[in-house]
C-alpha cells in the first residue's frame, strides 16, 4: 500500500511539474507574441558573436552560382552591418535566406514581383505574419554552427549499424529472463551489463552529439512545416506544395524520433521532468543510438529535401523581415528600365543618422570632384548599396529610383594585404581588374561598378595616366561607372566619356560647412591646406604651402623657397 501511495504521489508531482512548466511556456509564448505586435519596425539591437555571424554566410556559400557581389563589394558597402539592420528574423533558415538574398541580384523581373507580393502581404495581415513568426520562432535557430555545416559533415560519420547496440539490449533482455530462474545470477548479468552499455554509451554519444543537434533542427523544420499544412494562403500554395512533398518524403524520420530529441537537444534547456528518467534509459538501453543511426539514414536519403524546405521557409521569413526593414525606414518600390540607367530621386544611405537625400539622373558614366569629407564616398556608397536593395528586396531608399538591371561591383574601401605581403597599389590593381574582367564576360546584363580614388597608391604622373585609360575602359556601351577622384586633370581628360559633378563646402568663421549636396560640374574649390590651419597648425606653414599650390597651378612647377 506504502508503495502505491508513493507511486501515486510521484506521479502527482510529475504532473504538477509538468503543468507548471506548460502554464510558463504559455506565459512566454503570449509576451512573445504581444513582442511581435509591438517592435514591428523596430531595429534589431541583437548583438552577433563573430562565430555566429560567420554562419550566417554558410547558406549562400553552398548555394552562389552566377553573378553575385563579391566580398570585395560586400565589405566596401558594409553590407554586414546593414544585414544586421534588416534581420528581423527568428530562425536559422530565415537569417541565412536573408543573408544569401542580399548577396544575389535578381535579373528576373517576374520573380522580384512575387517577392513584392509576399513582403506586402505579410505587412498587411497582421495576424497571419505573427502566427507565421511564431512558427519560425519554434524552428529557431542551430547552435554554434549553420545546418549546412552539419549536412557537410555527415559523411565524417561512416557508415553505422546497430547490431552491436541490438546485441546489448537483447542481452538486457535476456538478463532479465534469466532472474525468473536465478535473480542473484539474473541481477548480476543485468548490472554488468548496463555497466557496459553505460560506459560505450558515452563514447559512442559524444562522438554523434553535434549531429544531434542538427537532427533537432531537422526535426524542428519537419514540425514547422506540419504548422504550415493547415495555412491557407493562396499566394504561397505552390510553395505549400513543395513543403508538403518533401514531409512526405521524410515521414520515417519523426517517428520515435522523442527518445533523440526530447528535452535540452530540441530547445537548449531541460524543462521535462521526464528528461531525467528518458536519460538513465539511453544510457542503460542504447535507445536513442539505435534512433539515430536510423535518422541518419533518413537525413542522407533526403539531404535534398532537407535543403528545398530550408530554402522556402527561409525565404518566406526573410521576405517577412524586409516588411519589418521598411516600416523603419522611408521607402520605395523601385522602377526597371529597359535601358542603362538609373535615376534617384531623394536617395539617401541607410546606416546614417539623419542623411542629406541626394538625386541623379544618368545614362552614362559619372566622375565625381570634391574636397575631402564633402560626400563623394558616401554618395556612391548610397547609390550602390540603392542598386543591390532595388534587385535583392525589392526595396529603395528614396523617394523614386528607376534603374536598369545591373551586375553591381566596386573597389573603394581596400587595404594593404599584410599577410598576403601585397601593398595597397597591388591589392588596388587587382581589385579594378576583376571588374574588367566582368565587363569581358559574355553576359547580356551591363555592369554598373563604383571606384573611389583610383590607383591612389601610386604617383600622381602615373596614376593619371593610368586612371584615364582605365576609367575610359570602363565607360563602355555595357558598364555605368561612377567614379570619385581628387584629380582635376581628370575631369578634363575624361570630360567626352564622363559626365562631372562635385560636392563643395563652405569655410565659415574658422570652421568648414559641408552642405553633402550633389551638384553638377567640376569642383572648383580646394579644402586640404585651410583644414590644416582649422585644426591649428602654424599659420606660416599655412600660408607657404598655398603659395606653393598657387603657384603650381600657374606654372604647373612646384617652387620651393
Amino acid at each position: 500500500m506504502e508503495y502505491v501511495i508513493f507511486v501515486a504521489a510521484l506521479v502527482g508531482v510529475l504532473a504538477i511539474l509538468m503543468l507548471m512548466g506548460y502554464l510558463d511556456y504559455k506565459r512566454e509564448e503570449k509576451r512573445f507574441i504581444r513582442r511581435l505586435y509591438e517592435e514591428y519596425g523596430v531595429l534589431p539591437q541583437r548583438e552577433y558573436k563573430w562565430e555566429e555571424f560567420q554562419n550566417i554566410s554558410h547558406y549562400f556559400l553552398k548555394h552562389r552560382e552566377g553573378f553575385y557581389v563579391d566580398d570585395i563589394t560586400w565589405n566596401d558597402l558594409n553590407m554586414d552591418e546593414l544585414f544586421m539592420q534588416m534581420n528581423y528574423t527568428w530562425s536559422a533558415a530565415g537569417e541565412e535566406y536573408l543573408y544569401y538574398l542580399l548577396r544575389k541580384p535578381c535579373m528576373d523581373r517576374e520573380e522580384l514581383q512575387k517577392r513584392e507580393e509576399i513582403i506586402e502581404f505579410f505587412r498587411e495581415n497582421q495576424e497571419e505574419r505573427v502566427s507565421t513568426q511564431l512558427i519560425f520562432s519554434k524552428l529557431g535557430r542551430c547552435g554554434k554552427f549553420s545546418i549546412y555545416d552539419y549536412l557537410d559533415y555527415l559523411d565524417d560519420l561512416g557508415k553505422r549499424s546497430n547490431l552491436a547496440h541490438y546485441l546489448s539490449l537483447g542481452l538486457v533482455l535476456w538478463s532479465i529472463v534469466v532472474m525468473f530462474t536465478s535473480l542473484p545470477m539474473g541481477l548480476l548479468m543485468l548490472v554488468c551489463v548496463l555497466i557496459y552499455n553505460n560506459v560505450t554509451y558515452f563514447k559512442t554519444q559524444k562522438e554523434i552529439e553535434p549531429y544531434i543537434v542538427s537532427f533537432a533542427y531537422v526535426f524542428r523544420l519537419l514540425d514547422a512545416v506540419d504548422a504550415f499544412k493547415g495555412r491557407r494562403i493562396g499566394l504561397l500554395k505552390k510553395e505549400l506544395d513543395e513543403l508538403n512533398a518533401c514531409r512526405n518524403q521524410m515521414k520515417f524520420f519523426k517517428a520515435g524520433a522523442y527518445i533523440v530529441m526530447s528535452g535540452a537537444r530540441m530547445t537548449g534547456s531541460a524543462g521535462n521532468p521526464l528528461d531525467l528518467l528518458l536519460d538513465f534509459l539511453r544510457m542503460g538501453f542504447h535507445l536513442d543510438l539505435i534512433k539515430f543511426n536510423q535518422m541518419l539514414s533518413e537525413v542522407r536519403k533526403h539531404i535534398g529535401e532537407i535543403d528545398k524546405m530550408v530554402t522556402i521557409m527561409g525565404r518566406v521569413e526573410a521576405l517577412i523581415a524586409v516588411g519589418a526593414f521598411r516600416e523603419a525606414y522611408k521607402y520605395c518600390v523601385p522602377e526597371f528600365a529597359d535601358k542603362k540607367s538609373i535615376m534617384a530621386q531623394g536617395i539617401y544611405h541607410p546606416l546614417i543618422n539623419d542623411p542629406v537625400p541626394n538625386s541623379i539622373n544618368t545614362n552614362g558614366s559619372v566622375l565625381i570632384t570634391g574636397s575631402n569629407a564633402s560626400g563623394k564616398s558616401t554618395f556612391l556608397k548610397t547609390l550602390a548599396i540603392n542598386a543591390i536593395l532595388a534587385q535583392t528586396i525589392h526595396t529603395c531608399l528614396a523617394e523614386r529610383f528607376v534603374t536598369g538591371m545591373f551586375r553591381v561591383c566596386s573597389s573603394m574601401a581596400l587595404r594593404d594585404d599584410v599577410q598576403g605581403g601585397s601593398s595597397y597599389y597591388i591589392v588596388e590593381i587587382k581589385a579594378l581588374k576583376r571588374i574588367l574582367d566582368l565587363l569581358a564576360d559574355d553576359d547580356k546584363h551591363p555592369v554598373l561598378c563604383f571606384v573611389d580614388e583610383v590607383l591612389r597608391g601610386t604617383n600622381t604622373v602615373e596614376r593619371i595616366a593610368a586612371s584615364t585609360q582605365i576609367l575610359r575602359s570602363m565607360a563602355d556601351k555595357s558598364c555605368i561607372c561612377f567614379a570619385a577622384t581628387h584629380d582635376i586633370e581628370l575631369t578634363h581628360l575624361l570630360e567626352r566619356v564622363y559626365r562631372n559633378y562635385h560636392f563643395e563646402e563652405e569655410i565659415k568663421d574658422d570652421d568648414i560647412i559641408f552642405s553633402y549636396k550633389l551638384l553638377d560640374g567640376r569642383a572648383t574649390t580646394r579644402n586640404a591646406i585651410k583644414l590644416l590651419g582649422i585644426m591649428g597648425y602654424d599659420d606660416s606653414m599655412i600660408r607657404e604651402a598655398e603659395e606653393m599650390a598657387n603657384a603650381f597651378l600657374k606654372t604647373g612647377h612646384w617652387k620651393v623657397k
